[in-house]
């Protein structure tokens, strides 16, 4: 589970997008912005407590650290919420300037202070960037407050010897910042992060097979985009055939059985890279890069299904297939594209189920029908079975 999370590529996209249809962008933008004010105001408060004692260097960062703060508010206040390159590279620009504050202000109690807006910046990258981002700013606040500990206790050491004697009370303070660092940046910003991914991997998936749900296929579509950029893309849709009368001839029960075994059996048939989601009741749908015929990878999907073990009776899908050539492919890879496709691919499977069931159709393309075994659960219109009071399974 810590390794699927570490590994998750956080779609910083669709995170906005969620935000934004809450109409909670909108009071994100502005208090970040508001951020910004808070900043310049300690950047302008630190230049007066430390007077002409920083020199022409101290004033030179405390200028620079206004004017970033003064770019970040209007940046949030009056621009678009940035994209994820711009978004990564604000957090750079500030991890950079607020370190340089840190450790070149003349007082360290106001570098401490400055350490603190480090961790400001670590919640934001807990919400909208993956664990590995979050990692590193860790490490860079963690190496700027043992870096600032260290000065601090020099600077003790200095006075000590012109007769000060604060150097254990500053090394003891040093140690405070680096401990409270620790704690709050290393352990609990990472369990916010985790917790947060947890309840949301847990909204993406279907409780009952583990698989994504309609909802996690539209958020991983954008992530799984660059895995076929260079070969074509398939997107199948799988339907299992009178899945209501099996329900009605079986039970609620068998039903959920046979929905935990296909999905079983479609993620062992389906590429190991392939996204696997269950959209609907007994529908599922895969995403994939198409490396070979495309009527034998919804051959082997419709296979799959059909061959399911340790199941009274022979249970068999509907499946089509569309595809899209990456060598002639009119516009780039983009989510519109494979939502193209999702629409072909649920027509087909339609064709498929037309021509009877247990039966594989391309999308754009018009097969013939092919002999296909009997399906073990008849199909009986709904007014037949409400006229003969119901069916029972197998005949006779």
């Amino acid at each position: 589970m810590f390794r699927t999370w570490w590994r998750d590529p956080v779609d910083y996209r669709a995170l906005v997008e969620t935000f934004e249809s809450h109409g909670a962008l909108g009071r994100f933008k502005f208090m970040l912005g508001a951020g910004g004010l808070v900043m310049l105001l300690i950047a302008v408060l630190a230049s007066i407590a430390q007077g002409d004692v920083a020199g022409w260097v101290g004033q030179v960062q405390g200028g620079v650290e206004a004017a970033v703060a003064g770019l970040w508010t209007v940046r949030w206040w009056f621009l678009p919420w940035p994209r994820e390159v711009e978004s990564l590279a604000w957090i750079v620009v500030f991890d950079l300037d607020t370190t340089a504050n840190d450790l070149l202000v003349h007082d360290r109690v106001i570098g401490v202070l400055g350490v603190v807006l480090l961790t400001a910046m670590g919640a934001y990258i807990t919400v909208f960037h993956g664990p590995r981002v979050l990692a590193l700013h860790i490490g860079w606040t963690i190496s700027t407050s043992v870096v600032l500990a260290f000065l601090m206790f020099r600077g003790a050491m200095a006075d000590a010897s012109r007769g000060g004697g604060h150097e254990r009370e500053d090394l003891a303070l040093g140690l405070a910042v680096v401990l409270v660092m620790v704690v709050v940046v290393g352990v609990m910003l990472p369990f916010v992060q985790f917790c947060h991914w947890l309840l949301r991997a847990d909204a993406l998936s279907d409780p009952l097979t583990g698989l994504l749900n309609r909802r996690g296929l539209d958020a991983h579509l954008s992530a799984h985009i660059g895995h076929c950029r260079r070969e074509s893309a398939y997107v199948a849709t799988v339907d299992i055939d009178r899945f209501k009368a099996v329900n009605d001839t079986f039970g609620h029960l068998f039903g959920d059985e046979v929905l935990t075994g296909a999905a079983e059996r479609l993620r062992a048939a389906a590429e190991p890279d392939a996204l696997i989601a269950r959209t609907g009741g007994e529908e599922f749908v895969i995403v994939g890069c198409l490396r070979e015929d495309a009527a034998a990878v919804g051959e082997r999907l419709r296979a799959a299904v059909e061959t399911m073990p340790g199941l009274p009776v022979v249970i068999t899908a509907s499946v089509g297939v569309a595809v899209l050539d990456g060598s002639r492919a009119s516009g780039p890879y983009d989510v519109a594209a494979y939502r193209r496709l999702l629409r072909g691919s649920d027509s087909a499977m339609y064709r498929a189920k037309r021509r009877g069931g247990n039966a594989v159709a391309l999308a754009g393309r018009d097969e013939p029908p092919r002999r296909r075994r009997k399906p073990s659960v008849p199909e009986i219109h709904p007014e037949e079975a409400e006229l003969r009071g119901g069916f029972v399974w197998p005949p006779g």
